[in-house]
């Protein structure tokens, strides 16, 4: 046997195994992902090679890990019957940390920010997966052979320093064995206990038998990497609760392979019901990214755009390098082009289940379309396939029944010009405020916009189909779908009550924008109104919510000059236009309409004054 062979890293290795420690990995345990992974890599490799050519040592023997481990004297070794290396490979592969592109990398990493350069977009030129090993240990061995016929063993051995040495092995076997002892702070991963919770954790999908001295332990079927149809409802259902930790079935499931430009496997799911935190808990796990059947990450914000992020399930890709850290994948190009997939593939699931399975889709839409809707102001690329998913109660549906605006713009009256909608708080509330009156009468659909991320989202569709998305409580409705005769006997009733309407303007000229005749009430005698530009009720809810001190603007007050009350009130005008009960029934009346809005600020005067009309009128 030739004598150990001395090699020299061409790189200040000692400065970057700090920076692979320290900065790259998080957890000591990765360590056990990392030689499980690359052992995986070199079984799949001679599998392959499997395929075309037998003319390789060992061609019988069976493809498996097995992991050794002595609580006692602390070692850990791992070993594989994969496609070994030769002298060649060992300095080549093994040492890949150490070509002379390691030096321009550390210069660069010195040159950016101060030594603060960018790890993400530098580490993935480097095979630093074994070298976490370095991690719990101060001394590594490696003996490896080649399954080329009449190849030699080798053995490599380093301190992960200055220098790393090569030398003939007596090993028989084809494969690889990586054999070292932990240092005292680390020693329990020397335990069967550790070990294996590492590999449910980071290796449970591994396409090939693990030992743990000598126990085969159980592993989960990958069956992202099944053909569909081989995968049946209640594989789908246990992988999903064992997965997500949840005791239900998911509600829907979409099973993805996806090839050209980017490659990737997907199993995805939808849950049966929202998390009681599903706006609050951001750090609610979403997907687990696997590279090869290796275990990357449990929760890869980076795949989903975050009004997405109630999607669970696993993405298996063979695009990231199995080699690059674990650890910082967030930037990488290839999970960009992935997330874009599968988020163009996520919007078209639920516009499936909208068209083909509407039960399943409104258990999804009362769980998560308040989530869904924040995707209007964050993803414009998506912008009109989320638009088209919206759904609404209006005046025209049955309680809990929801159209689309596609449908709304459907039925809408051949000479209507606009879509109405009227927010607040339910059903029962908008259903009863005055301003939907005229619409009622009209047969003309108003939208109910219940949901409190309704009135954030409007700005953001603006229109639909070419037709403006308005709020029945704006002043500058369109009334032109009526008839004239309607028209002209309003114009004559105002005329008769410019009187009344002048009193109004004196009484309420420091509470409100302006008094006018109303066009939209039929049953109510007064309502508030929003200008042009102003916010509708609903919206100054929820500004004063986020901000206490935000300020209400005075809104347009508008009179049914058709009502009985406001006859008799004119009619008192016309007798006496000083008469005290106009004043007080014109602030009563003001003040009714903020009751129904949840603005009133003094209920005790509202109060007051009830009680002497009720006191005056049963004398």
């Amino acid at each position: 046997m030739n004598k150990p062979e001395n090699f020299e890293f061409k790189a200040e290795m000692k400065q970057l195994l700090h920076l692979i420690i320290h900065s790259l990995y998080t957890n000591p345990e990765i360590f056990i992902r990392e030689l499980i992974s690359n052992s995986s890599d070199a079984l799949n490799k001679i599998r392959f090679r499997q395929l075309t050519d037998t003319n390789i040592i060992d061609a019988n023997i069976s493809l498996a890990i097995n992991i050794q481990a002595n609580k006692e004297d602390s070692s850990f070794s791992i070993e594989d019957s994969g496609i070994g290396m030769t002298k060649d490979e060992l300095v080549n592969n093994i040492g890949t940390i150490a070509s002379s592109g390691t030096t321009e990398f550390l210069n660069q990493l010195k040159a950016e920010n101060s030594g603060k350069a960018d790890i993400n977009q530098l580490i993935g030129k480097f095979g630093v997966g074994f070298y976490s090993v370095f991690m719990v240990t101060d001394e590594v061995t490696i003996e490896t052979r080649s399954s080329e016929l009449n190849s030699v063993a080798y053995k490599w051995i380093s301190c992960g320093e200055n220098n790393f040495t090569i030398e003939e092995s007596d090993r028989q076997t084809r494969g690889t064995k990586i054999s070292f002892k932990l240092k005292e702070e680390y020693k329990k991963y020397a335990e069967e206990y550790n070990i294996e919770q590492a590999i449910n954790k980071f290796s449970n999908f591994v396409d090939f038998p693990i030992y743990i001295n000598d126990k085969e332990i159980k592993r989960v079927t990958a069956i992202w990497q099944l053909k569909k149809e081989d995968i049946t409802d209640e594989q789908l259902d246990e992988f999903y609760k064992f997965i997500s930790n949840d005791y239900q079935k998911p509600l829907s499931h979409l099973v993805l392979n996806i090839e050209g430009n980017i490659n990737f496997k997907s199993i995805l799911f939808i849950p049966e019901t929202a998390p009681a935190a599903l706006f609050r808990d951001v750090n609610e796990s979403t997907l687990h990214l696997y590279v090869n059947r290796v275990f990357i990450q449990n929760d890869a914000k980076a795949l989903l755009p975050d009004y997405l992020r109630f999607v669970k399930g696993v993405v298996d890709t063979e695009d990231l390098p199995l080699n690059v850290s674990r650890e910082f994948t967030q930037n990488s190009p290839v999970m960009a082009k992935i997330k874009n997939v599968l988020t163009s593939r996520i919007l078209s699931w639920i516009e499936d289940l909208a068209a083909k399975e509407s039960d399943q889709f409104r258990k999804f839409y009362d769980n998560f379309s308040s989530l869904l809707k924040t995707g209007l102001y964050t993803d414009f690329a998506n912008k009109n396939k989320i638009i088209d998913l919206l759904r609404f109660e209006s005046t025209k549906t049955k309680e809990n029944e929801m159209i689309s605006l596609k449908e709304y713009v459907l039925r809408m009256k051949s000479d209507q010009k606009e879509i109405y909608y009227i927010s607040g708080t339910s059903r029962e509330l908008v259903e009863n405020n005055p301003n939907i009156e005229y619409f009622k009468k009209n047969e003309i659909e108003v939208l109910f916009f219940t949901d409190p991320v309704d009135v954030f989202i409007i700005p953001y569709i603006d229109n639909y189909e070419e037709k403006l998305i308005k709020s029945i409580d704006k002043t500058d409705i369109d009334f032109s779908v009526n008839d004239k005769k309607t028209d002209e006997n309003a114009e004559k009733n105002t005329e008769e009550k410019t009187g009344i309407i002048s009193k109004f303007k004196e009484i309420l000229k420091d509470k409100v924008e302006d008094v006018v005749v109303s066009k939209r009430l039929v049953s109510s005698p007064v309502s508030l109104v929003v200008g042009n530009t102003g916010m509708d009720s609903q919206m100054e809810k929820v500004m004063q919510m986020i901000n206490k001190d935000f300020q209400s603007s005075k809104k347009i007050l508008e009179v049914n000059v058709n009502h009985k009350l406001i006859e008799n009130l004119n009619r008192i005008y016309n007798e006496n236009n000083n008469s005290e009960i106009l004043e007080t029934a014109i602030n009563q009346l003001f003040e009714s309409v903020l009751l129904i809005e949840g603005q009133i600020k003094d209920p005790n005067e509202f109060v007051k004054r009830m009680i002497g009309f009720m006191t005056e009128a049963t004398e």
